[in-house]
């Protein structure tokens, strides 16, 4: 089922000429099935509405109850039993940065109030339900608190200058990834997804930058004051005029979390009506294929596990998820062809994805007309229950723009990732380092031993843990600099185009200890230009007789000690 949640404000909403039974009529009116209060002083505000459903159930009780009063009651159990209405507030942290915090359908007004008091509201500010409080607590711990309490945390409006996204400040670099890479945090809110191009929110954060190595799930901003748009302010948005879909299993808190916990990008998309979907469509073709979308002009007529949609569906719900564009290609204000029988196509499609594709992945189908052309949207959700293959056993991912077989090491991390219950957290990736690399007597650098701690390990790249031969090949435990993660038993044929250049150098016998440049312990092996500006380094770092190499590191977030090696070794003069 697509749901549609909101998260308005509720600072006005206490004027009785704005009430909260309003508020739920307007929240019918526009469709929505989950509100979630979010504002400064909306804990005040969501006490308030139950304090009068609770004085109007004991007026009900008492048997003193007037026919308005009742009318009234009947009107807010009819709501309530149509709208999920989730408790939240809105937080101010260090910097100004706003952070929103949406807690389970049960959660007692106590102890959201007990949440604000550890979060260093000052307690007569609480009671007088004030948004004018300073920030009280830094932004990390802030998230840590309200994700340990069970909140779903999400980074309000962060393309503005209240946002951990910190646009508008002078400085960022490590606190900018630290505040929107937490692993306690759940999604960031922004205006702009509706937006295209590489500056939006959505864009930036979607992991394809190495500093910024997880994609983050995006949802509208709601930012509504008002039970309705202002007609003079158009900013001033009303109850209804930003909703986000979500496509859930059933309507609760817990629905909500798992596909924000599991990381099912696909399930997540601003509200549009059918006019404005066809615009995301169009927007989505000017970008082209990508990891996560895929164009097909015509659709296959064959109904065979071969036909090279249902091979894409396989690699979406293995990957991150996407979307199949069906009836037209990825050549912007190119004439769609369109698809003929659009109805009777769709019924085949969830028939044979049903049919040929092994377990059945989360998918949602719809159509869309555009130029008198019937277009078909797949939509396919990160599936939980990985790997997904075709019947015949064929499994595939997505290796950027392309559908390919998954590799032996590919499907072995996707069961990996599958039996895991919970993600891994940023603590353990950092715990599981990698083993510094002993530096033998014939001065060739391999891979063996334990980390400096101290190391201002780079955020790019790659790095070569271990080797090992078995079967006649040698595989490899390499170190991603990315996201800190640990993969084994790579080989030359299963690995990455980085991951290959770094196998290729060791197994050459590169680098010769004696050839490295150093500047104390950092070292600089090669430095390459790349033809779009910037350059690549393999670089090294030495300790108590053991060397580290790191391969294909940029300049990306590139601790200062390293900038400063390269500065100084490129200063020295060539030796032969």
């Amino acid at each position: 089922m697509d749901l549609h949640i909101h998260t308005p404000a509720s600072a006005d909403y206490q004027q009785r000429e704005s009430s909260y039974i309003q508020l739920l009529q307007r929240a019918e009116e526009c469709g929505i099935d989950i509100l979630a209060f979010t504002d400064h002083n909306s804990v005040r505000g969501y006490a308030q509405m139950w304090r009068e459903i609770e004085d109007l159930e004991l007026l009900e009780a008492l048997k003193r109850i007037e026919p308005q009063e009742a009318r009234l009651l009947n009107e807010y159990r009819r709501l309530l039993n149509r709208i999920l209405l989730l408790p939240g507030f809105e937080f101010t942290a260090t910097f100004g940065f706003h952070i929103l915090a949406i807690f389970p359908e049960d959660t007692s007004i106590r102890t959201l109030e007990h949440l604000l008091l550890a979060l260093h509201i000052p307690d007569e500010k609480l009671s007088q339900g004030t948004s004018e409080v300073g920030a009280t607590t830094d932004v990390l711990h802030a998230f840590e608190l309200l994700h340990d309490a069970g909140a779903l945390v999400i980074g309000a409006h962060v393309n503005s200058t209240h946002g951990i996204a910190m646009q508008g400040f002078p400085f960022g670099g490590q606190t900018k990834i630290a505040y929107t890479q937490s692993p306690n945090l759940h999604a960031l809110e922004a205006t702009d997804l509706e937006n295209s191009g590489p500056r939006t929110t959505a864009r930036f954060f979607n992991g394809s930058k190495p500093e910024y190595p997880r994609r983050m799930i995006c949802v509208q901003g709601s930012d509504a004051h008002r039970i309705v748009r202002d007609p003079d302010r158009p900013k001033d948005l009303g109850i209804g005029d930003r909703m986000t879909e979500i496509q859930l299993e059933e309507v609760s808190f817990a629905a909500i979390k798992a596909v924000f916990e599991n990381n099912q990008f696909a399930r997540v998309r601003p509200y549009q009506a059918t006019a404005s979907k066809l615009a995301l469509v169009l927007a989505a073709r000017e970008e082209g294929e990508s990891e996560n979308q895929i164009f097909h002009e015509r659709l296959n007529k064959s109904r065979r596990r071969t036909n090279t949609i249902y091979k894409d569906v396989v690699a979406l719900a293995n990957g991150d998820g996407g979307s199949i564009y069906v009836g037209l290609n990825a050549t912007a204000n190119a004439e769609m062809v369109g698809v003929p029988r659009v109805k009777m196509a769709i019924a085949q499609l969830e028939e044979d994805i049903a049919r040929f594709i092994t377990p059945e992945p989360p998918v949602a189908i719809e159509a869309l007309s555009a130029q008198d052309r019937d277009l078909i949207v797949v939509t396919i959700a990160s599936g939980t229950d990985k790997p997904y293959a075709l019947t015949s056993g064929e499994i595939y991912v997505r290796d950027g723009a392309s559908t390919v077989i998954a590799s032996r090491d590919q499907i072995v991390a996707l069961v990996t990732s599958s039996m895991q219950s919970t993600p891994a957290t940023e603590t353990e990736a950092t715990t599981s380092a990698p083993a510094a690399i002993a530096e033998p007597a014939a001065e060739k650098v391999h891979a063996n031993g334990a980390a400096p701690a101290e190391l201002p390990i780079p955020h790019t790249g790659v790095e070569i843990v271990a080797s090992a031969e078995k079967d006649g090949k040698v595989h490899h435990t390499m170190h991603d600099l990315r996201n800190r993660k640990i993969v084994e038993n790579v080989t030359n044929d299963s690995a990455r185009r980085l991951w290959s250049y770094a196998i290729k150098q060791q197994e050459a016998g590169e680098p010769v200890a004696s050839k490295i440049k150093w500047d104390g312990p950092y070292g600089v092996v090669r430095v390459q230009k790349q033809r779009t500006g910037g350059h690549r380094y393999d670089l090294a770092y030495r300790q108590n007789g053991t060397i580290r190499v790191f391969y294909g590191v940029t300049d990306a977030d590139l601790a200062d000690e390293w900038k400063t090696a390269i500065e100084h070794v490129s200063a020295q003069p060539a030796t032969n």
